[in-house]
């Protein structure tokens, strides 16, 4: 059986992963992400599609840095 004040000191040490900013900044990435692949289908214009694809790219890229801080 395990020690009760081994645990607590584990679960302390897991603040960081329940930090509410990560998954703030993760639903904001989310958000954008959508944002970028909803663009794809609004016109079929060259420029729209290079700025949806812009878009997508940096909504993946602020989800992969929350999903970075999260797992630090």
């Amino acid at each position: 059986m395990e020690n009760p004040i081994e645990t607590y000191n584990k679960s302390k040490n897991s603040e960081n992963a329940n930090n509410p900013a990560h998954y703030t900044l993760m639903a904001i990435g989310v958000f954008v992400t959508v944002l970028g692949a909803v663009l794809r289908f609004i016109a079929p214009w060259t420029f729209v599609d290079m700025l949806s694809n812009i878009i997508l790219v940096i909504g993946v890229i602020i989800c992969l840095k929350a999903v970075l801080a999260i797992l630090k």
